[in-house]
């Protein structure tokens, strides 16, 4: 984790690994690594009030907009980091021996990675609102676990409640500053991005990250998405970020060689979708190993054959192996091979 102060506001950004067993973080460690920022990140050109928590790839990077008043957090991380997410809020919120409330949480979807503190903070702070897309907001109300998706992917979720609607078109005002909400489908038909046109920073959800963009889901069940991804490229380029603060990953500056970035990799799918198909395939293999940090390959076959979307993705992949497990064996090779995992005497670690 780095800590980062800058000149104009405290801007944390707290680099948090996969821990096999993740640990509450305590006051004295970002009180430590706050003294080892960089010269460099002392400049990282954040507005006043934003604060940073950078997570490893399990959870979402969380966002706090703080004016002194109201505070308020983009995005939870997953469910089993919930104590951590509890953690930062906490030590970034104390004040001396007081400890200021989280007044808001706000979604910029509802994957399992982006919403799965919700929960954990709602409970910890009984009169914070939390705002989600309309898109998904039936779905979390019914707590319709088909639509909302989540056991289909494999991924762990406790339910939540929302307050209110994140709509597109409308204004958020957030440390002091007003923030656009803006539509931003693709990797999710109902996610949404905020722009703040003055300090021209984008909160872009995983919309765009510094290199590439997630998962287009809705091409995995024969949906349009990979032209949607295009759009709401566009529309970022047309909005003119100074800084991009990404879902995963560290904020960056250089927009325009991330937007090429992105649009090389959306071209490569869109002219071969089943490479998009086997990359979210891995994506998802390697998400669970992001979570189980050990398992025996049994184990994995398991989780796997019991995890609906591998099923259809087995299914309509072309050139796949007939034998569900050989595939999900090839997969696997595909990490070893990139050096996203290891398997060794039947034990598959992540890495």
């Amino acid at each position: 984790m780095v800590c980062i102060k800058s000149e104009t506001a405290v801007a944390f950004v707290a680099f948090m690994g996969e821990l096999s067993h993740p640990q509450p973080l305590q006051p004295a460690v970002c009180e430590t690594l706050a003294a080892m920022a960089t010269e460099a990140s002392l400049r990282l050109p954040l507005p006043a009030g934003v604060t940073v928590f950078e997570r490893g790839w399990l959870s979402s990077n969380n966002v706090l907009l703080d004016d002194g008043v109201n505070a308020v957090l983009v995005d939870t991380g997953y469910c089993t980091h919930a104590e951590q997410t509890l953690a930062l809020v906490a030590h970034a919120l104390a004040e001396g021996d007081r400890q200021r409330p989280l007044t808001q949480v706000l979604n910029t979807h509802l994957h399992s990675d982006h919403c799965g503190g919700n929960a954990a903070l709602q409970a910890r702070y009984p009169l914070l609102t939390t705002a989600i897309p309309p898109g998904g907001s039936q779905a979390v109300a019914d707590w319709d676990e088909d639509a909302l998706g989540h056991d289909r992917f494999g991924q762990s979720i406790v339910r939540f409640g929302f307050d209110r609607l994140l709509q597109p078109g409308r204004t958020e005002m957030l440390a002091g500053r007003p923030w656009q909400v803006h539509a931003a489908p693709g990797h999710d038909p109902h996610a949404v991005l905020l722009f703040q046109p003055d300090t021209r920073t984008l909160i872009s959800g995983d919309a765009l990250w510094e290199n590439g963009f997630g998962v287009v889901f809705p091409e995995l069940d024969g949906h349009s998405g990979f032209g949607e991804v295009g759009a709401t490229l566009d529309l970022i380029e047309s909005l003119a970020p100074a800084v991009v603060i990404p879902g995963h990953g560290r904020a960056f500056g250089d927009v325009s060689a991330a937007l090429d970035r992105a649009r090389t990799r959306l071209s490569s799918f869109e002219q071969a979708p089943q490479r998009h198909l086997r990359h979210a395939a891995k994506v998802l293999v390697k998400y669970k190993l992001l979570e189980m940090v050990t398992t025996t390959l049994p184990n994995l076959h398991a989780w796997a054959r019991a995890t609906p979307a591998l099923g259809d993705l087995h299914r309509i992949s072309t050139g796949a192996q007939a034998d569900f497990d050989a595939w999900v064996d090839d997969l696997l090779a595909d990490l070893v091979r990139a050096g996203a995992a290891t398997l060794s005497d039947g034990l598959v670690t992540n890495h």
